[in-house]
């Protein structure tokens, strides 16, 4: 009888994705009466209490679909039919209700909906939860389950109604925090006790997830219950590790799962349980918990978890990418290994002395033990020892800086790091019979490589070189020797590499041919860090040759990657810009007329090969010596390039071309003047046809490319660019009329200041003369210029429009005096203290007044002037409803500082910077490759000095009426005159 039913069920799915409604992507049409519908509904709710566990089941799924679909418009009484069942006295149709429901409150509750819902429903949960013979643990599980997404909804819709939710979560949430700390003072051992299942373990896995949401939603409601749930996480992972080490670990046996299809297993619980206390810790509530003797029991029971599993084990061993990921920050599985060091990152942030006192403690406890086991024949010795090592190799650079603030302060080392290194690590380099042991005591040494002496960290490196050098290594301890050498090339000291980094290169060049993916990232980026080392003195012709040879050959079968790509550039920009003899002319040699070719052959549809060529091609150009290009070099470019961008409508490949003639033009303009194709066109003409066609482009992703091509043709070509001036000139006014992006307004506009800094009178004289659609060229510009000069991005760029404003107030123009442009933005009753949200702005739009535009130069050179001095503030809100975000039990340092220890306040603020300047500026975070612009005049002027000199002079010789200008500006920007002129 079930098994037609089973069938049937699976049909009707599939029957409701297809055929039910367009609301599903895979809806094929013909959907069905609403009397029809209607039947279906009745009968798959039905079906939520059938005796089959299966068929409830797939009702259940079924019917999670069409509620997405249906309720509340078309299926109103769901919600009611489903919380009749699980108030039922039937487990089968509380079993069947709650899988709808652990997705129902998930996607389809309104905020309006919630609180009403909540109150009918959370008590019926919490009965089902308490219910512990009439409901199986999988079904109590998931009243935990759709419990979380209920607090998760209520934290959704708290600003809305802030009243209601706190008074919900005052009356809801003690309750259940109550019924967890009683499951969790259960014996977690009964749960995975039985050689059935394990199905226990899923109440405490929800129970975990939870505490977890709470206290990132509502810590206040928990502050009184943390501890209780403290000691409770430790005591589980202490119970519970027999288990864990016997089927995880060992891989003596497999676990037993679960009774329905519902995966659950140790892991499971062990992760969320790690990432709630790792919460509780990094908001400040664990501190009075976290002393020696707990804080001794929590880092050994995660050095224990740690371990690397027996199915892990048997993964790595032969698959080299999966043990990669594994390795990587950034590609990280997460699992229990992850969770457990993420833990340790918290802990140590908090204490790192104490901390790392304890890894002191913990590593020796450890070693000791691992010593005795290998003694005694174990043949998994090594694992608790290689977990240890990699959890303390995680956290390197903390260790590190406590290590070197304690002995600053004239404290002793908490940790011996420098022991490990002598007396622990030497030996295990030579456990070839346990090559993950092995692998990790290469990358461990490379971790902590500061520490090391240059002779020491020579024998290290002389080992990995064997390794990888050894035809009988395996894949684990061949990785880890890569990635040793990785870390060493980044952290120690130059002296220390230098005899063995020429050999590492050769060594790492066959590698580049036999990997993929993870493996292949970890060894191209390893030739990059290598290539790094002494600025590549070390390079011969001969073996530049080689690795080119090598990384061509893997561009071509990956040249649609872009992490792939991204350190192909920097590893030809490392080879290009070695200083050897011989060097960057061979690698000239061998790269370009390849990546020549594959611009030229590049299909249409396969835009990418011609954009990552380009790309490299940029590279050669960015390590080239300043001496040049060498001869040659452009005229070989010249053709497949300006072919490539002459109908190319790839974006990537107009923007790196449009980068890759900006570089030539900074580091070897000659070649580009000096050029001529077979009809006597120059480089200069093709490359302003180049600009021409991008000018009319309607897509403005180029954005600052373009102005920067733009600037250094003007800085760089000298007399041969003025007969074409005036048109280009003209055609840059011509598309501010269509611009909208900022950063393309940008580029049309810096050029023009960039000219009327240098050649005002003569510029200005071209726009005035030009008119445009109707309109004076100058006005154009003006309009555009004053509109946008507060959103330049760039150092420079910024520097050369606020230096050009000053010379166009100066100048006292009469073309000048009499044009009106944006002022300041009008406040009216109905948009004051609003947000302005874009419905709003289209049906009240913003307006502004109207101002002369030496008005307004003075009032954006006023605003320069501020940015140029003041610090960052953060104001204080104020709320109506107390939050519930748990400061109140911040400490006094960290009240005093928006929850920040001083030195991390002191950290933000500067990276922040005056008005948030250093967080939006490119050229502060991360220094500009444009070392042009960076040693230009215009960047090395004193910028508020400049200013303040301007506004002194303006007000001595009252230029350009300046008393008069200054009177319409507003009262503050009036006090920022007078204070520049009276200091």
């Amino acid at each position: 009888m079930n098994a037609p039913w089973h069938s049937a069920s699976i049909i009707l799915r599939k029957y409701v994705k297809e055929r039910w409604s367009p609301y599903f992507e895979s809806f094929k049409g013909n959907a069905p009466s609403v009397e029809v519908k209607s039947q279906i509904r009745h009968a798959v709710l039905q079906g939520l209490s059938d005796p089959n566990r299966k068929i409830r089941s797939l009702c259940a799924h079924t019917l999670s679909y069409i509620g997405n679909c249906d309720w509340p418009d078309e299926y109103p009484e769901l919600l009611n039919s489903l919380i009749a069942l699980i108030s039922s006295s039937s487990s089968d149709s509380v079993h069947g209700a709650m899988q709808v429901f652990t997705e129902f409150i998930k996607s389809d509750l309104t905020e309006d909906q919630i609180l009403p819902v909540l109150r009918q429903l959370l008590p019926v949960l919490l009965t089902i939860l308490g219910s512990t013979e009439q409901h199986t643990p999988l079904t109590r599980a998931r009243t935990v389950s759709v419990f979380r997404q209920c607090v998760t909804a209520l934290y959704m819709v708290k600003d809305q109604h802030p009243q209601a939710v706190k008074e919900a979560t005052a009356t809801i949430l003690p309750v259940w925090l109550d019924a967890f700390k009683v499951l969790l003072n259960l014996d977690p051992l009964k749960d995975v006790s039985s050689q059935d299942n394990w199905d226990g373990l899923a109440v405490r896995i929800q129970v975990f997830r939870t505490l977890d949401v709470i206290h990132t939603s509502f810590p206040r409601s928990m502050a009184s219950y943390v501890r209780d749930y403290l000691d409770a996480s430790l005591h589980h992972l202490q119970v519970l590790f027999q288990t864990y080490d016997h089927f995880y670990i060992l891989g003596s046996g497999s676990a037993p799962g679960s009774s329905e299809e519902e995966t659950v297993e140790l892991p499971h619980l062990i992760c969320p349980l790690f990432d709630f206390v790792s919460n509780v810790v990094r908001g400040g509530k664990a501190k009075d918990w976290l002393q020696a003797e707990t804080l001794n029991s929590l880092v050994s029971a995660i050095f224990n978890y740690s371990q690397i599993t027996a199915d892990d084990e048997e993964t790595w061993a032969t698959n080299a990418n999966a043990f990669v990921a594994h390795e990587e920050d950034d590609t990280q599985a997460y699992g229990v290994r992850v969770a457990g060091f993420e833990l340790l990152y918290t802990i140590l942030n908090r204490s790192p002395a104490q901390i790392c006192a304890t890894f002191q403690t913990v590593i020796q406890q450890v070693i000791a033990a691992s010593q005795r086991a290998r003694e005694s024949g174990s043949n998994v010795w090594w694992k608790p020892l290689e977990a240890s090592l990699a959890a303390i190799g995680s956290q390197s650079e903390d260790v590190l800086e406590c290590i070197e603030d304690e002995q600053d302060s004239g404290r002793p080392k908490p940790i011996d790091v420098e022991n490990l290194l002598a007396n622990v690590v030497p030996s295990i380099l030579h456990q070839s019979d346990f090559p993950f042991l092995q692998g990790r005591g290469f990358v461990f040494a490379s971790q902590f490589a500061k520490l090391l002496p240059l002779q020491i960290a020579g024998q290290y490196l002389e080992a990995a070189m064997h390794v990888i050098e050894s035809n009988s290594a395996g894949i684990p301890v061949k990785i880890s020797a890569v990635k040793a050498i990785h870390n060493f090339c980044e952290g120690a000291e130059e002296s220390a590499i230098t005899p063995f980094v020429s050999r590492i290169a050769q060594d790492l060049g066959p590698f580049l041919l036999v990997t993929t993916e993870d493996t292949l990232s970890l060894v191209l980026e390893t030739m990059s860090v290598v290539l790094d080392v002494n600025k590549g003195q070390w390079l011969t012709a001969d073996l530049a040759n080689s690795l080119v040879l090598a990384v061509l050959e893997v561009w071509a079968k990956n040249n649609k990657d872009p992490i792939f790509l991204s350190i192909f550039t920097e590893i030809f920009a490392s080879l290009a810009s070695s200083t050897a003899t011989g060097v960057y002319e061979n690698v000239v040699k061998q790269a370009l007329p390849t990546l020549c070719a594959s611009i030229a052959g590049a299909k249409p549809q396969e835009a990418w090969i011609a954009g990552s060529a380009i790309d490299l091609i940029s590279s050669l150009v960015r390590g080239a010596p300043e001496s040049g290009l060498g001869d040659g070099f452009f005229a070989l470019l010249a053709p497949s390039l300006f072919n490539s961008l002459s109908d190319a409508e790839d974006r990537d490949v107009l923007q790196n071309g449009m980068e890759c003639l900006a570089l030539i033009v900074r580091k070897d303009c000659r070649q580009i003047l000096e050029w001529r194709d077979p009809s006597g066109q120059s480089g200069l003409d093709h490359v302003l046809k180049v600009i021409a066609r991008l000018l009319q482009n309607d897509d403005e992703s180029g954005g600052l490319v373009i102005g920067d091509l733009i600037i250094h043709l003007l800085r760089r070509a000298g007399e041969a660019i003025l007969p074409v001036l005036p048109e280009l000139l003209q055609a840059m006014v011509l598309r501010m009329l269509s611009a909208k992006t900022a950063t393309f307004i940008q580029s049309l506009v810096i050029p023009f200041a960039f000219l009327i800094y240098n050649q005002p009178d003569t510029v200005l004289y071209l726009l005035e003369s030009t008119t445009t659609n109707g309109r004076n060229g100058l006005d154009v510009l003006i309009q555009t210029w004053c509109e946008n000069a507060e959103t330049f991005q760039g150092f420079w760029q910024s520097r050369v429009s606020t230096l050009a404003l000053t010379k166009l107030y100066a100048s006292g123009r009469p073309s000048l005096q009499s044009l009106m442009v944006k002022g300041d933005i009008i406040l009216k009753p109905e948009t004051k203290n609003v947000i302005m949200t874009r419905s709003r702005t289209k049906t009240t739009p913003h307006e502004f007044t109207s101002v002369p535009f030496p008005v307004k130069a003075l009032k954006l050179l006023v605003h320069d002037l501020r940015s140029g001095g003041e610090s960052a503030t953060i104001p204080k809100a104020e709320y109506d409803v107390d939050s519930d975000d748990g400061d109140e039990e911040w400490t006094e340092e960290e009240q005093q500082n928006q929850g920040f220890k001083q030195e991390e306040f002191a950290f933000l603020s500067e990276m922040l910077g005056p008005r948030g300047v250093n967080f939006d500026n490119d050229d502060i975070l991360e220094e500009t490759d444009d070392e042009d612009l960076r040693n230009d005049a215009i960047s090395q002027i004193d910028m508020q000095e400049n200013l303040v000199s301007f506004f002194k002079d303006c007000a001595t010789h009252n230029v350009n009426n300046f008393s008069a200008n200054v009177d319409h500006l507003s009262a503050e920007e009036i006090m920022v005159v007078r204070h520049a002129i009276d200091h």
